[in-house]
C-alpha cells in the first residue's frame, strides 16, 4: 500500500478526530488517473484503521473542482488512466470502500462534481456544497457510463425521474438545485465550506462509534444489492471502452468538439 510520504495526487491530514482527504490535481480539475485512485484507496484505509478518526471529509484542491471523474487527457494520451499498483484502474474498489468504511464520509463539494466525481459525492454519506458547486453527468457524451451505484443508487437519492434526467441530458445543475433535489444536505459560501464540513464531522466523531458504524451499515444494507449490478456494469464498461463508439466520445472531448455518434445508432 502507498505510504503517506509517497502521496502525490492527494493530501491526507488528521485533526480533531477527522481525516481530511483532498484530491490534489487542480490543474486537471481534480480528475482521477490510476495513481489518484490508488492513493484515495490508501487514504480511506488509513482512516479506517486509525482509532483516533471518527469521520472523513473528501474534497478537492482549489476553487474550481471537487472532482471531474476519469482524466480524459490521460486516457487520450495513453489509451488508459495510467499506471497503478496492481495494473487495474480500481474505481470500483474506491466506490466500495466509501460505503464500507465504518465511519461517515462527508463530501465537501467545492466546485465541479462531474462524471465520476459526481458519483463519489453521491456515495458519500453526507454532502455539503459551496454555492459555486456544479453537479452533473457526462458519460454518454464522452463514451462512458456508470450503470451501478452512479445511476441505481443515485435514483435512491433523488428519485427515478431526476436520476434519468441527470444521465439522459448530461446537463449541469447548481448547488441550490442540488439541495432542492436532495442531492446535497447543505449549501454554504465557498469560504465556509471546509469549516462547515469540519463542524459536522466533529459532531459525528463525538458520538458512539459502534452506534454510528451500525447505523451506516444498516443504511447500506437496503441498497447493497447494487454492488452486484455494479460489477456487471463495469464488465460491460470494460468492453464498451474498446469500441469505436466509446473512443469517439473521448476523442471529441479532447478535441473540444461535439461527438458524432450517428454511425452507431
Amino acid at each position: 500500500m502507498i505510504k503517506r510520504e509517497e502521496l502525490s495526487d492527494i493530501t491526507y491530514q488528521v485533526s480533531e478526530g477527522v481525516a481530511l482527504i483532498t484530491i490534489n490535481r487542480p490543474d486537471r480539475y481534480n480528475a482521477l488517473r490510476g495513481r489518484t485512485v490508488d492513493e484515495l484507496l490508501a487514504a480511506f484505509k488509513y482512516a479506517w484503521v486509525d482509532k483516533g478518526v471518527g469521520a472523513v471529509i473528501l474534497t478537492g484542491a482549489g476553487e474550481k473542482a471537487f472532482c471531474t471523474g476519469g482524466d480524459q487527457k490521460e486516457r487520450a494520451e495513453k489509451g488508459n488512466y495510467g499506471e497503478t499498483e496492481t495494473g487495474m484502474f480500481e474505481i470500483e474498489a474506491l466506490h466500495k470502500i466509501i460505503r464500507a468504511i465504518p465511519k461517515p464520509v462527508i463530501a465537501a463539494v467545492n466546485g465541479f462534481a462531474i462524471g465520476g466525481g459526481h458519483v463519489l459525492h453521491v456515495l458519500a454519506d453526507l454532502s455539503i456544497a459551496s454555492t459555486t458547486a456544479k453537479f452533473g453527468q457526462v458519460g454518454p457524451r464522452v463514451g462512458s457510463f456508470d450503470a451501478g451505484f452512479g445511476s441505481a443508487y443515485l435514483a435512491r437519492v433523488v428519485g427515478e425521474k431526476r436520476a434519468r434526467e441527470i444521465w439522459f441530458l448530461c446537463e449541469q445543475y447548481d448547488a441550490q438545485t442540488a439541495e432542492r433535489w436532495g442531492l446535497v444536505n447543505k449549501v454554504v459560501p465557498p469560504d465556509q465550506l471546509i469549516n462547515a464540513a469540519m463542524e459536522w464531522a466533529k459532531k459525528v466523531a463525538a458520538l458512539s462509534p459502534t452506534a454510528i458504524k451500525s447505523l451506516k451499515h444498516s443504511f447500506n444494507a437496503d441498497s447493497d444489492h447494487i454492488m452486484g449490478i455494479q460489477s456487471l456494469a463495469f464488465d460491460v464498461l470494460d468492453l464498451y471502452t474498446e469500441t469505436d463508439e466509446a473512443k469517439e466520445g473521448g476523442k471529441a472531448f479532447t478535441e473540444k468538439r461535439p461527438p458524432d455518434f450517428s454511425p452507431y445508432r
